[in-house]
């Protein structure tokens, strides 16, 4: 989709801009139309109010938009929420690596201080290594929310599409009027030729 039409901005929420949006919500109203639907006698099909399906159709396309912008705005809040641990992590490290410093320095007994450095530098790598960890598994979830989401507002349009077609296509059928058979007596007798006046005209002279 056209970057002009998903700006940059953070998603129009108040409490937790990555909750599930309107679009789910609306698509089950549309399933509930099509799955209360009466039947039509002797088809399959059903009689649906066109006007109330579209309408929750283009609802839903329409906020689809926002979803998009919330999903955009989560990957770049993932981007910047990992620099921001990087950075975090790279001062813990320095932070460590002047703490033993300064212990190796003071103390007297050097091997010690070695030891409670290598301690925490190791600790420090290992609050870094799980604050990545988590920080990609709650992205990853998200995603897999929104492309859930998006995958049944697909199939239900285009299961609300057939049924839409198949109701009109049902009309129709039930708008021609019935065939009439021929009666017994205009029916041709087999192995007799039917007369055809223009044929007979062309055979004599003018």
């Amino acid at each position: 989709m056209n970057d002009e039409l998903l700006p940059e901005v953070p998603p129009s929420v108040e409490t937790d801009p990555y909750r599930p949006p309107q679009v789910e919500a609306i698509l089950r109203q549309a399933r509930d139309l099509v799955d209360s639907a009466r039947p039509m006698p002797l088809s399959a099909s059903s009689m649906i109010n066109k006007e109330e399906l579209l309408s929750l159709l283009d609802e839903a396309m329409g906020r689809l938009p926002e979803d998009l912008r919330a999903a955009r705005w989560l990957l770049k809040e993932r981007e910047e929420f990992l620099a921001k641990v990087r950075r975090e992590g790279d001062e813990i490290l320095e932070l460590a690596r002047s703490r033993a410093e300064r212990l190796v320095q003071r103390t007297e007994v050097v091997r010690t201080a070695e030891q409670r450095a290598r301690q925490l530098v190791e600790t420090a790598r290992d609050e870094t290594r799980r604050m990545r960890r988590e920080t990609e598994d709650y992205c990853d979830q998200k995603l897999q929310s929104f492309e859930s989401l998006l995958g049944s507002a697909r199939d239900t349009i285009s299961a609300g599409r057939r049924k839409l077609q198949e109701t009109v296509l049902d009309r129709e059928r039930q708008k021609q009027p019935p065939v009439e058979p021929l009666d017994s007596e205009n029916q041709p007798r087999p192995g007799v030729a039917m007369f055809d006046q223009d044929d007979a005209v062309g055979e004599y002279p003018r």
